[in-house]
Parts: C-alpha cells; structure tokens; sequence
C-alpha cells in the first residue's frame, strides 16, 4: 500500500472508519458519564462522588491528586466525598477526564511503544505548561487548560494503530514521524467531532498549529496550548521551530512578548513541575 500524499493516508483513515476497522479513542464510561452530569447540572456532589467510587483505581488516583500542592488545603482529603466537595464538580470533572488520558496513550505493540511513549510526554508537557499560563488567565480555567493540553496530540493515537500493518511508515522512522507531524490535526478534528466536549476545547487539536490562528479579542484555549506547545519545543530540531513567535497572534493575547520565556515567569517553574509529576 503506498500513499501519494498526506490526503491520500486522510482519505485511508476515513475509509477505515467507515467500514469499522477503525476504532476511534474513547473517554472511559466514568469520564463521560460525570462530564455528561455536571454539564448538564444535574448532579449533587453526593451523587457524583457516588458514581467516582465505582473506579477504585480512578477514585485512589483522584485522592492522592486532591492531596498534591496543587489542590492541597489544609486538611488532608480522605475520600472522594471530601474531594467533590473541596474542589468542586467542574474541577472533578475535567480531573477525572484529564487522569484517563494516559490509558488511551497505552502502546498496541512494542514496535510502535517509543511513539506512544513520546506523544504522551509531550502532552504532560504541553499540558503543565498550558495549566500554569491558565493560573494568569482569569477568564479560563486552569483544569480546563490541562486537559487540553492532554488532548492536543490524541489525533496521532488512530495513525499509530494504523501503521503498524503499513510498512512504508512502520519500517521507516522519517516517514512515520512527516506523517504524524502532518496528519495528527485533521485526524485529531475527526476524534473531536464525536465527542462531547465544550467546542473551546474541540478546536484545540486541529487548530493548535494554525499560527495565524486568532479567534478573537480574549485568548481561549487554543491559544494557551499553542504558546505552551512552541515553548516546549524551543531548541529542538522540530519543524515548528522555525515559527517566527512575533506572528502568532496568541502571545499578545496571553500579555506574553514574543520572546517571552515561561520558565521566567515568577512562580509558573514551580507550577508547571508539580503539574508534570500528577501523571508520573
């Protein structure tokens, strides 16, 4: 099987889909279930922590991350009762979503493990970094920026699985990595139309490298994730980074200069580590 063109592997994947060979990367039923209740209102912080508890796993990974210094307060958090009512239902929401996501960066085989290794530490990354300029962003939340910077990557997941039965990619590192460079948004696009998220946050994937991106006067999502993913490939041979920072237009919107350096920025080091050591 050969391929022309990045469209060409796009229509693949489209074909694939339609003829249910090819499964797309789903949130755990917990996930979408609390999203699905606190979007619509509908829970008690009783209720919610009534469905967390079905997850011993999820709710022991969600009590130890209440307990970090990110959300620590001055009482230790002892049950998921505590958590839903310390940090409230938005916040448990997109934690529970955020927690998930390693499971859907989980290698199919070993020949493909460095990719799926690779893609998910440059979105723990990304994600930190996102958090931490959120915390200087009233108008959007810092949970919120976390798992977009999560997500920012997922449409590499389905190109991975993909390869693996198409030796040009599989057997020819280059290639593989000019393909998920290229195809990850458009697919990214496909993965976010089917779930139910906020549209702030469906955009990211397939818009994070438009870098004439400006979707208006104050920054969203996008924005924050595209400043956070070019800083966290500065000095490295990747090709966005050649992007010349003075023409994207999120840097001024986040009041950030151009050549503005994030580690620098009094107190956003230390947030971005303790953000990076929830997935460790």
């Amino acid at each position: 099987m050969q391929f022309k063109s990045v469209q060409a592997f796009l229509d693949h994947v489209q074909k694939e889909l339609d003829a249910n060979r090819l499964i797309l990367p789903t949130l755990p039923d917990i996930a979408l279930k609390v999203r699905d209740a606190v979007a619509k209102g509908e829970a008690t912080a009783q209720q919610l922590a009534d469905m967390i508890v079905t997850d011993a796993a999820l709710s022991t990974r969600l009590i130890q991350v209440s307990n970090s210094p990110l959300y620590r307060g001055v009482n230790e958090i002892k049950s998921i009762q505590m958590a839903v009512t310390r940090l409230g239902l938005k916040t448990i929401s997109s934690l529970i979503s955020s927690l998930v996501m390693q499971q859907m960066f989980s290698p199919t085989s070993t020949v493909l493990e460095h990719y799926f290794r690779q893609s998910w530490e440059q979105s723990i990354n990304v994600s930190a970094i996102s958090r931490a300029l959120a915390t200087c962003t009233r108008h959007l939340n810092p949970d919120e920026a976390m798992l977009a910077g999560l997500i920012h990557q997922i449409g590499k997941l389905p190109i991975l699985m993909l390869v693996e039965d198409i030796p040009e990619f599989r057997d020819s590192p280059s290639r593989l990595e000019k393909l998920l460079e290229k195809a990850h948004p458009a697919v990214g696009k496909i993965i976010m139309d089917t779930w139910t998220f906020p549209d702030e946050l469906k955009a990211v994937p397939y818009q994070y490298v438009n870098f004439g991106y400006d979707s208006g006067e104050k920054a969203d999502y996008v924005d924050l994730v595209q400043v956070a993913f070019l800083q966290s490939i500065a000095g490295t041979d990747h090709p966005a980074t050649r992007v010349d920072w003075s023409t994207v237009p999120a840097f001024a919107k986040l009041g950030l200069s151009s050549d503005a350096e994030i580690l620098e920025i009094e107190g956003l080091s230390e947030e971005i580590e303790i953000a990076q050591s929830m997935f460790s």
